[in-house]
């Protein structure tokens, strides 16, 4: 019996050492032989139960080193796993149902479960099933195989809501993420919005910054067009001072370069505003003529003075085209100037003196050319210590030059065919100089002397209507020293006649700075709207009396009030010499009448006799001015009757019957007058308009009857020759 079970085990182990592990996972995954397994599964079991009844002996060895043997394979698996080998029986009897949820486990496991799981399944996948089945029946088997089918599906379900949870986790992370992005970047943007523009600095022409810099960059223009010729034609001059020459050219040249980028940046308006983008202002500057200027005088023609030493100065006469801003700063200086006419002369005199000057230097450079004390014409022998002194040489040829460019003479006569030419240049010339001196300067004297002409001849018609009226020697005296008195004090100019060609703002803005305070001191317009004080300062007219003028007079019609700009006036009896009150300036008076306040006990008469001391100025606002202002505000036209009935009842002056009473029939009556003259204007224009229409009425019906007897003489075959054009046109 011992010796069957030893042999039988030895055979068994003989047939599982002949099969190793790796060739029956092959075969079992395979499936090459289904059955071969199953009877290897009971012999497992045969075995095991012998294995409980032989475990000493010989049994015991083998089955050590098959554990041993297995143990060596399964680390060599763990170390290196095998990979999953395609089984095609395997798959049709899994299903893509198993395939699936195989695949959702490996993914819903973390890395280390599912390389064991899918290690496990891969390598076992009906040992797995067996293991747990081997003891059951085919019944409990097959209830088994739905459970787990089941759980499975469950399992399924339960994934894939877990996936589609994940995944909607996810997009919403996206979507946040995207969100911040967005709000980040919205920020960003919003913070670029609201970030200025970097302001870049630009020159405004009608600043007082641009007038500054034009008189900055004059003096060096100046200086190159007096000195360049001067050290051109003096050769002392430039070789005595060639260290200075040197300072100044170089800081005149640094001067240059920064008006040309002054002039990139010069702002100019565009549909009435100030371009401020540098590219605009490069490209309009680059558009002008004074950019090609600008860059011949900024060529480094110095450079020659390398070559042929720095005392040749003539290679500086590049620097000459920078002139324009020389007249520029004239033009602005003028219009800047409170004598204007002054400027004009001094300016036609510089240019005058920089004309003899470059004739001084051209005379001096000819006769070097010539040859100095060759001829009588030409500048002395310079041999002589008198006329080689560098004063003397300048002075000589500025004397020459200003004798014949002013046409006086007495100079040496030329020789020679250059200094005949060089002589006649220089009268013509001298001819044009004249010219314009005298028309220029005569022109600046009369427009000196046109005011005082204009009023002079005023001055002149008013005595000669005196004379031929035969008015009084005395009536005549005070009407001249009226004139005089204006004329001395400067106020013979019309505010109406100078003001005329500004704009109706300006107007208002320059009558406010010289008469709105005046006007506030009147108590019955200080609390009204700005609009009305314009309105109303638009409107004073300055007068002037004389002494002894009655401004007005007890019992006369009010339709002027007054305010004293300067001087006094007093209140007099009707004499004429007793004073009761004496006005000086900012008093005023006759407020009350040009309102026409209801109930006033003096209507709109004047109240007192008031008469000028001396010469007193006055402004005067007329009754009708004020209406007509008044007109466009209804509700300071109440307040100003209001302050009038308050100052008139203060005094007593007022009758409140009256005033408390309904509209004044006056003022009824007034208005009838006025709907009736609209009525009749109305029915003038209605008139009109029915007489022309009765005109084009006649006129249509008589051209109806013309079309009429025209179609009466058409004849039957003129309508078929019609009829037959207008076929063959349809043809």
């Amino acid at each position: 019996m011992a010796k069957i079970i030893s042999e039988n085990t030895f055979s068994a182990r003989q047939r599982l050492s002949s099969h190793t592990p790796d060739e029956e996972l092959a075969v079992i995954e395979n499936g090459d032989s289904r059955a071969h397994s199953l009877c290897e599964d009971n012999l497992d079991r045969a075995l095991s139960s012998e294995s409980r009844v032989s475990f000493t002996g010989v049994g015991v060895v083998a089955r050590l080193s098959y554990f041993f043997f297995m143990l060596r394979k399964w680390a060599s698996n763990r170390m290196n796993p095998a990979e999953e080998q395609h089984d095609s029986f395997l798959e049709r009897f899994r299903g893509p149902e198993l395939k699936d949820v195989s695949s959702r486990e490996t993914q819903s496991l973390g890395p280390s479960d599912t390389t064991h799981k899918r290690n496990f399944s891969n390598k076992w996948p009906l040992a797995t099933y067996n293991m747990n089945n081997c003891n059951n029946t085919d019944d409990k088997k097959e209830d088994k195989k739905e459970e787990i089918k089941k759980d499975e599906k469950k399992e399924e379900k339960k994934d894939e809501k877990k996936d589609g949870d994940k995944k909607e986790e996810e997009k919403k992370d996206e979507k946040k993420d995207e969100k911040k992005d967005d709000k980040k970047d919205d920020k960003k943007d919003d913070k670029k919005k609201e970030e200025p523009p970097k302001e870049i600095w630009i020159m405004d022409p009608a600043a007082d910054q641009y007038y500054r810099w034009l008189t900055i960059i004059a003096m060096p223009v100046f200086y190159n067009l007096m000195m360049i010729v001067t050290r051109s034609c003096f050769n002392e001059l430039q070789n005595s001072f060639t260290k200075l020459w040197i300072a100044l050219d170089y800081t005149s040249d640094l001067i240059y370069y920064a008006d040309t980028f002054v002039r990139s940046r010069t702002g100019y308006l565009e549909q009435g505003l100030l371009v401020k983008d540098s590219k605009k202002l490069r490209e309009n500057y680059k558009t002008t003529s004074q950019f090609k200027y600008d860059i011949i005088s900024m060529i480094p023609t110095d450079l020659l003075f390398l070559k042929f030493g720095f005392n040749n100065p003539e290679f500086r006469f590049n620097r000459l085209c920078k002139i324009s801003r020389l007249f520029e700063f004239f033009e602005r200086t003028e219009t800047r100037t409170s004598f204007p006419n002054m400027f004009r002369i001094s300016n036609l005199v510089l240019y005058i003196l920089i004309i003899i000057h470059w004739n001084a230097c051209m005379f001096f450079a000819l006769s070097k050319t010539i040859g100095f004390g060759t001829d009588t014409w030409v500048y002395p022998n310079i041999s002589h210590p008198e006329h080689g002194r560098l004063a003397r040489k300048y002075i000589y040829s500025l004397y020459w030059s200003t004798l014949t460019l002013t046409t006086i003479g007495e100079t040496p006569a030329p020789v020679k065919d250059i200094e005949y030419l060089f002589v006649i240049a220089d009268f013509l010339t001298g001819v044009l100089i004249f010219a314009s001196i005298v028309g220029n300067v005569g022109a600046m004297i009369s427009n000196m002397n046109a005011s005082r002409a204009e009023f002079q001849a005023k001055i002149d018609s008013i005595k000669q209507y005196m004379q031929f009226r035969k008015v009084t020697k005395d009536l005549e005296a005070r009407v001249i020293k009226w004139f005089d008195y204006l004329w001395t004090e400067k106020k013979t100019c019309d505010e109406k006649e100078v003001l005329k060609n500004l704009p109706d703002k300006l107007k208002a803005e320059i009558a406010i700075n010289v008469h709105l305070d005046t006007l506030k001191k009147v108590r019955i317009f200080q609390d009204c709207e700005a609009g009305l004080l314009i309105e109303l300062v638009l409107k004073l007219q300055p007068q002037v009396f004389s002494p002894g003028d009655y401004i007005c007079k007890k019992g006369d019609i009010g339709r002027e009030m007054y305010i004293i700009k300067e001087g006094k006036l007093a209140v007099v009896a009707d004499d004429g010499v007793t004073q009761f009150v004496v006005l000086s300036d900012g008093a005023y008076f006759g407020e009350i009448s040009i309102l026409g306040i209801k109930g006033s006990k003096a209507g709109n008469r004047r109240t007192a006799n008031i008469r000028s001391v001396g010469y007193s100025d006055l402004f005067a606002l007329s009754k009708d001015d004020l209406m007509e202002a008044l007109t466009e505000y209804p509700e300071a036209k109440k307040a100003l009757e209001e302050k009038g009935k308050a100052i008139l009842m203060k005094d007593n002056l007022i009758d409140e019957a009256v005033a408390n009473a309904g509209a004044d029939p006056k003022d009824l009556e007034e208005k009838i007058v006025k709907l009736q003259s609209n009525l009749d204007a109305m029915q003038t224009k209605f008139a009109k308009l029915m007489a022309e229409l009765t005109s084009s009425q006649t006129r249509m019906k008589q051209r109806v009857t013309d079309m009429e007897a025209k179609v009466k003489s058409i004849k039957p075959e003129d309508l078929s020759e019609v009829v037959a054009d207008k076929d063959k046109k349809v043809q």
